[in-house]
């Protein structure tokens, strides 16, 4: 007869309950953290914020007989085959349950970015290529597989996405968010979350909240933003994620919001997430974040502390391992200065979540499959989907793209014939493979240069490195001379660029980023930067290759935008990928070649100047350049643009009604046709712009989109539904949103910039002014038909 903890006929909330009552305090706790295997004694760099000096070594038999809450990333630490890790996590799991009195087995929790962050799994786009598609269905389907993967090796959450919404792009952390916009950032960041959720694998949402919008850009850098700015921009995907995709765990963000750490902030643990929008999930810590509260933050003075901040807060899991939810809050408990109510509230979420996982089941047993493949034929099909619908065409004046499939083709820089340069700093070469040298990186990850060669094996195609990769150098040691030798090998390079460039058709010039962590790249977590100029000597490599007059297409491979106005009007085409996976070589390869029509959109805005950040197309008129500065903030190529290899027209849409209740919808109709001679996808985007509000807003803001692909001479029909509720403001201080009567504008364009609209639809709101929360309609519904 099962315990009745372990009849699954009952609710998760009741075995939760049943179990509670009859566990100690210490059986408790142990469901409140984790266990890191094999991090402290790692002796490569650091994977996670300072984690060497944190991490401090575990008694795990003296932890086991009391149960285990999680197991930190049994993948993601250290290369492990996938069926000898399934077999190890099996073995690992079945002692967890065998030394606790009630048999529960840890939660596993792992990292999911850009695929599963395992040795040999599949390497997806990172997240700013997914924005760049507007596909959130194709995003929604590369997560169930990333999901599906994870589960069949017994991982049960990952951690992910990332949904904070980029605010300056000089953040490292640029690469592993969606886009600028919180609109693009929800719907597909939302996606995502139902993809995962699918495959039973729990979506962390992450960094809650604020974390993107830092001073100066700085990785755990103070924020400082009003509470109208905080609802408007960066609150969104957060409730749509919850919300609409079902997200069952939350991960607070490192930094103080106008100076309280999140990990200790009741507001936004407590009052916001739990008792206004209604999440019944856990909290888990970012990596150290609760003893952060005492060794960063300064505002404890003990990791007993720290505990109590973040659990009153509502911190309901201590990742990746035990420093403050053990010994120092049982401490805390049995003084009396930490009521045991708020261990039982976190024990009671985490019970309830290993329920539902089935995890308390009496026939739960580990199980480890005895085939495995973490990189199939499938996930790879998706992958380069993805990342074929994720490159954007920047520019295309010259008339050199497609490439001719006979050309004399001058590839230059030195990520064109560098996988790395495809991978963002959480993917597994990158994140954990660099520190073990010699390792294979255990999927194919074609360079571009041999895509291009694949793609086009008629052209006649030569490569030159030009310059050095960017990212750190090794320090040669004082007086060896080697200065000096690098820098004869630097202008021989550069000579032996140019020398290529000249004798070719055309040159294709592969610039951008190595992606790393805290400082071993350009792009990443603690890789800020302190502008958006091309890292490196790579800018002057480009001056050089333009100066041979020989047409240069620049190919960018990046984690963040950069600063392209230098070369403005220079360059005969511009491509822009953010580091698209293990399929991204044959993708670019295919949209330099015309096999794929370019049909990605920026889900950033590129700058014009190195200077003059933060900015984001989501500004008030002031915002905007104007007389009273002599800064232009206008961006070379604004947010949404991308062109194609044909064209489109787009006939002159028609609305339902152009009077709408505050509380109705009406839906605009727009007929676009493809009148090119080649295939392509048109994404159409439908902009709101409020003419007279009550605060300052955004000129135009995006409230719908969707991606209409088209044969030659093919037309469809377009539908948005629009809903007032989607043009609701937080009009006061604690962020309240109100949906007002007047003249609204609705614009559908190919970008946000005014040159880009393409028609206005004038729409005016009827009746009372309505007050909304975070039960209003928060997507504009987008059919093609």
């Amino acid at each position: 007869m099962p315990h009745p903890w372990q009849d699954t006929s009952l609710p998760a909330e009741d075995r939760a309950d049943e179990l509670i009552a009859l566990m100690t305090l210490e059986e408790k706790l142990a469901q409140l953290y984790s266990v890191w295997p094999n991090s402290e004694s790692e002796e490569g760099e650091d994977v996670a914020p300072l984690q060497h000096e944190v991490a401090e070594a575990v008694d795990l038999d003296g932890l086991l007989p009391h149960g285990l809450g999680q197991l930190t990333r049994p993948f993601g630490t250290a290369p492990v085959d996938p069926a000898e890790g399934a077999a190890a996590l099996a073995r690992t799991q079945a002692r967890i349950a065998a030394s606790n009195r009630f048999g529960i087995p840890a939660l596993v929790h792992e990292e999911c970015l850009t695929g599963f962050t395992a040795w040999r799994a599949t390497v997806f786009p990172t997240p700013l290529a997914w924005g760049a598609s507007f596909d959130p269905a194709l995003v929604e389907r590369a997560a169930g597989q990333i999901g599906g993967s994870m589960r069949s090796v017994g991982v049960h959450q990952g951690l992910s996405p990332v949904l904070d919404v980029v605010r300056d792009a000089r953040w490292g952390r640029t690469e592993e968010s969606i886009g600028e916009d919180p609109y693009l950032v929800a719907t597909v960041g939302t996606a995502y979350v139902r993809g995962l959720e699918s495959a039973g694998i729990i979506a962390t949402l992450k960094h809650f909240a604020g974390y993107s919008a830092s001073r100066g850009a700085r990785n755990h850098a103070p924020v400082s933003i009003g509470p109208r700015e905080l609802a408007e921009m960066i609150l969104p995907p957060f409730e749509m994620a919850l919300r609409d995709g079902g997200a069952r765990s939350v991960m607070h963000s490192y930094n103080d919001l106008d100076g309280v750490p999140s990990a200790a902030n009741p507001w936004l643990l407590t009052e916001l997430l739990r008792e206004r929008w209604g999440f019944t999930g856990t909290v888990v810590a970012d990596y150290f974040g609760i003893s952060f509260l005492e060794l960063a933050h300064r505002v404890a003075d003990s990791p007993a502390r720290a505990a109590a901040l973040a659990l009153a807060a509502g911190v309901d899991v201590e990742l990746p391992a035990v420093r403050c939810y053990g010994t120092p809050l049982r401490d805390a408990v049995r003084a009396g200065e930490v009521p045991e109510e708020l261990v039982d509230r976190a024990v009671r979420r985490v019970l309830r979540q290993k329920c539902d996982l089935g995890l308390l089941d009496p026939d739960w047993s580990p199980r480890a499959p005895q085939r495995i493949d973490l990189d199939p034929p499938a996930m790879r099909a998706v992958a380069r989907q993805l990342a074929e619908e994720s490159v954007v065409l920047l520019a295309n004046d010259g008339d050199v793209l497609p490439l001719a499939p006979t050309a004399r083709v001058a590839v230059v820089g030195p990520l064109a014939d560098d996988p790395a340069a495809m991978l963002g700093c959480y993917t597994f070469p990158r994140h954990v493979g660099i520190e073990h040298p010699g390792l294979p990186m255990g999927v194919e990850v074609p360079t571009l240069l041999a895509a291009l060669r694949a793609e086009l094996p008629g052209a006649r195609i030569s490569h030159a490195e030009g310059c050095a990769a960017p990212g750190p150098a090794p320090t040669a040691p004082a007086g060896s001379g080697s200065a000096g030798a690098a820098a004869l090998t630097a202008e021989s390079r550069l000579a032996q660029a140019a020398r290529m460039a000249a004798d070719a058709e055309v040159c294709v010039a592969v610039l951008g980023d190595r992606s790393g962590l805290f400082g071993r790249g350009t792009s990443g977590e603690g890789c800020d930067a302190a502008d958006l100029e091309l890292p490196g000597d790579q800018g002057a490599l480009l001056d050089t290759l333009l100066a041979t007059g020989t047409p240069v297409v620049l190919v960018l491979l990046t984690g963040r935008p950069y600063a392209l106005g230098r070369w403005a009007g220079l360059l005969s085409a511009a491509v822009q990928a953010f580091f698209p996976g293990e399929e991204g070589g044959p993708a670019v390869a295919g949209v330099l070649g015309g096999r794929v029509g370019p049909s990605g959109r920026l889900p950033v805005s590129v700058p014009y100047a190195p200077g003059g950040q933060p900015w984001t197309y989501l500004q008030p008129p002031l915002g905007l350049r104007g007389e009273a500065s002599t800064v232009d903030p206008t961006p070379l190529f604004p947010f949404g643009h991308g062109l194609t290899y044909t064209s489109f027209a787009w006939e002159r849409p028609e609305a339902d009604a152009a009077e709408v209740p505050t509380d109705g919808e009406t839906t605009v109709r727009l007929t676009v046709r493809n009148t090119g001679d080649r295939p392509g996808t048109e994404v159409v985007q439908l902009y709101l712009h409020d003419p007279v509000a009550r605060t300052a807003r955004p000129v135009v803001r995006l409230v719908g989109y969707t991606r209409v692909p088209l044969g030659p001479g093919e037309s469809a029909e377009v539908h948005f539904t629009f809903h007032a509720d989607l043009a609701a403001y937080p009009a006061d201080q604690d962020g309240t949103r109100i949906v007002e009567p007047g003249a609204l504008e609705l614009r559908l364009a190919s970008s946000s910039a005014d040159a880009d609209v393409r028609h206005t639809v004038p729409l005016t709101l009827t009746g009372p002014e309505r007050r909304v929360d975070h039960r209003r309609r928060l997507v504009c519904e987008a059919r093609v038909k």
